[in-house]
């Protein structure tokens, strides 16, 4: 089924291809990629291939469909966009990995819980291959490194329509971490917030992400076919 998006690919993913692909996307504008997402999901099948789109973002602040404007604190030179997913606010920008996996759920005979813990686990199991620890809170979705203040490390915000996903998970890896202190990062006020270059010498952001990939595929046993446009 072809796919209207302003994302380019080399190939359409066919009907006939039984596991979803890989889009490395470099970096993308917030807003272009969101509304990809939403083009993608409004005309995807039962019989169109999941997806997994790999994207960084130029400074841009998200807030959440019920995001309250009172965690916004003081935001200067870096745009804020109202979208649809669930949660509060929260910051992209270069060097942060950002994962937008487009799952049919129903097909997968997944809940959100289900699909949420999934991702999460992906995360913990890559910070893992660095000697680091993860952790989960109850009810604040997303991964916490196990020391002291559990500094946050990644953040989850999802869509779900018609049973399939859109948005995902963003991971520090080397990214700026002073936009974080002009917002309550996910709606918790003073929340610590931490980036995988601070406890990695000398980090390979770039074998980072590779990393992180496959963590997400073994996750969703997704088969990496990378398309560059």
């Amino acid at each position: 089924m072809p796919i209207s998006s302003p994302i380019p690919t080399s190939s359409p993913p066919s009907e006939t291809e039984g596991s979803p692909r890989v889009h490395e996307l470099g970096l993308r504008d917030y807003s272009s990629v969101w509304a990809a997402m939403q083009a993608f999901t409004a005309e995807r099948d039962a019989a169109t291939p999941d997806e997994l789109w790999l994207v960084e973002h130029p400074p841009v602040f998200t807030q959440g469909r019920n995001g309250k404007p009172e965690h916004l604190l003081h935001v200067t030179g870096i745009p804020v966009v109202e979208t649809d997913r669930g949660g509060q606010v929260t910051y992209h920008g270069p060097g942060q990995c950002v994962a937008y996996p487009l799952l049919d759920l129903r097909r997968r005979g997944w809940g959100i819980r289900t699909y949420v813990a999934a991702l999460e686990q992906a995360v913990i199991d890559f910070l893992a291959g660095f000697g680091l620890a993860g952790t989960r809170r109850e009810g604040a979705p997303g991964i916490y490194l196990d020391r002291p203040g559990q500094p946050k490390i990644a953040s989850i915000g999802l869509r779900v329509r018609g049973g399939c996903t859109y948005h995902g998970v963003s991971l520090n890896l080397t990214n700026d971490l002073g936009p974080f202190a002009m917002i309550n990062p996910c709606g918790y006020a003073g929340m610590a917030v931490t980036r995988l270059a601070d406890h990695v010498p000398d980090l390979d952001a770039d074998a980072a992400r590779q990393a992180f990939t496959a963590a997400l595929q073994h996750t969703f046993r997704l088969s990496q076919e990378p398309l560059h446009g």
